[in-house]
């Protein structure tokens, strides 16, 4: 993959789902979520996203990892600090995070992806870090993924109370972050399958165009998602009472795992 320039991106796109059984269940929202170049972006900080403070669309160390401050090394302390545990040695190349901001001061982030890069700009290892509902955090560690290639991991941690703790989630990546051609802008399109003993359950997507995070785009998209944390939220449990009345199961939330990481 080309390297990418090391500029914070903003994207809009589209988030989808679609549960297969044992109702059908389908829905896509539109969606806002931002990609930041995690080496420069304290020493360069885009303009129209705050950092580590107030501000209609922010970001904050301690929403992600072990949530320690800035002081303390921040989230990119944190994921060195996990990479070098797990033996992760090579990823010396430039560390995005896709995530939702922080939206008028409230967050909510239900799924953040951290792309970690050796030096020649290919992937040596993507940190899913998840958010549950409860209050809990969890991360699943996929080593030497490829570009467009399937990588999977047992579920461990709890989600959903119409899916239990079991089976398998298959991920999948593309990233297309620089474009030489004007009609097809930069993008990026994560996938998320979950497989129970039976086989594929649950479909899920993520995707968005990227444009450079500046004032006037962050602008843009405050005055499309202005509600978005909000509005994430709502959408969760207004689903959950969906497939309550689909009679889908229901299962009892788990005790979260006692290890913070999958690999």
């Amino acid at each position: 993959m080309p390297h990418a320039p090391a500029v914070a991106q903003i994207a809009q796109g589209v988030v989808r789902h679609t549960r297969l059984r044992p109702a059908h269940h389908a829905f896509a929202y539109p969606t806002l979520f931002v990609l930041l170049p995690m080496h420069t972006l304290h020493a360069q900080p885009p303009e129209g996203l705050a950092l580590n403070r107030w501000g209609r669309m922010a970001f904050f160390d301690a929403d992600h990892g072990d949530g320690r401050s800035p002081d303390a090394g921040g989230a990119l302390g944190w994921l060195r600090e996990l990479l070098q545990a797990q033996g992760i040695t090579d990823a010396d190349g430039a560390i995005w995070l896709q995530c939702y901001p922080r939206m008028w001061g409230y967050a909510f982030k239900p799924v953040s992806f951290w792309y970690c890069e050796r030096a020649s700009g290919t992937l040596r290892a993507v940190v899913v870090e998840v958010n549950n509902t409860f209050g809990e955090r969890h991360c699943y560690l996929l080593d030497s993924p490829v570009e467009g290639a399937e990588q999977t991991a047992a579920k461990v941690f709890h989600v959903s109370p119409f899916c239990p703790v079991q089976g398998t989630y298959r991920f999948r990546f593309l990233r297309a972050l620089q474009r030489t051609d004007a009609q097809q802008p930069p993008r990026v399109v994560v996938r998320i399958d979950y497989d129970d003993a039976v086989g594929p359950l649950i479909l899920t997507s993520v995707s968005g165009e990227l444009q450079p995070l500046t004032a006037g785009s962050a602008r843009q998209a405050l005055s499309r998602f202005v509600w978005m944390t909000v509005g994430v939220i709502a959408r969760i449990h207004w689903q959950a009472v969906r497939l309550w009345l689909k009679r889908v199961p229901f299962f009892t939330k788990p005790a979260p795992p006692t290890e913070f990481l999958t690999r």
